[in-house]
């Protein structure tokens, strides 16, 4: 097949979805990130966690690549609303080396009482929900004063990369599930009322990565709330 052909079957594969998730997407996401999970994402992912700890609510877990990845966490609610995405995450609940429970809910509407976290983790997700400041708002509610946002996020770039960011934005949301690729999400995290105490920028390793710059950081709720 011309690979102008391929390129084309993948991307209406990629886009295809019902009206409850991206079944096409699910079933390919482990293939696609098999060499980064063995590599550098598996290893940032490690570190993120390591010290993750007491209550856990791991937002958008997708299909479950953080769960062999807790240590210290007492328990750990993943949350994950695409039920292909999830139906792939409960077959590796073996994985994880602490207790967890499974939900259904996003990120923008979270069934939790105020303060019921130690700590929130967000891999991958802040790009993808419908309205990041009211994702932002709902961690920051569930998270105790003192509590702690881990995230690793590809966020927006600087200069000409941003503007390529902006143009391909319609393309690339229907190819990735709704991910927003050009989101300044640090800034969104400060403007939700965080305190980010860490923040490393890097670009992954792989082809077109000047597109996909991330962040990995640490984000608290102050103590006044």
């Amino acid at each position: 097949m011309p690979t102008v052909l391929v390129w084309q079957t993948l991307a209406r594969t990629m886009r295809t979805r019902n009206d409850n998730g991206h079944p096409i997407f699910a079933a390919l996401y482990d293939g696609l990130g098999g060499a980064a999970e063995r590599g550098w994402m598996g290893r940032r992912r490690s570190r993120l966690l390591a010290e993750a700890s007491g209550s856990v609510l791991e937002i958008g877990g997708g299909t479950g690549a953080n769960l062999a990845h807790y240590r210290e966490a007492a328990h750990v609610v993943v949350a994950e609303p695409d039920p292909f995405m999830r139906g792939k995450l409960r077959r590796k609940l073996g994985a994880a080396r602490v207790p967890v429970e499974v939900s259904e809910a996003g990120a923008e509407a979270l069934p939790f009482s105020d303060g019921s976290f130690d700590a929130v983790v967000s891999t991958l997700v802040l790009c993808t929900v419908p309205d990041q400041g009211v994702a932002l708002a709902e961690i920051r509610r569930v998270l105790r004063p003192g509590g702690r946002l881990l995230f690793i996020e590809h966020v927006r770039g600087e200069g000409s990369v941003a503007g390529v960011q902006d143009r391909i934005l319609p393309v690339w949301r229907r190819l990735f599930a709704g991910c927003h690729p050009n989101r300044d999400t640090p800034r969104q995290i400060r403007e939700a009322g965080f305190e980010v105490v860490a923040l490393e920028r890097f670009l992954p390793a792989g082809p077109f990565t000047t597109l996909v710059p991330h962040v990995q950081g640490e984000a608290v709720v102050p103590s006044g709330r």
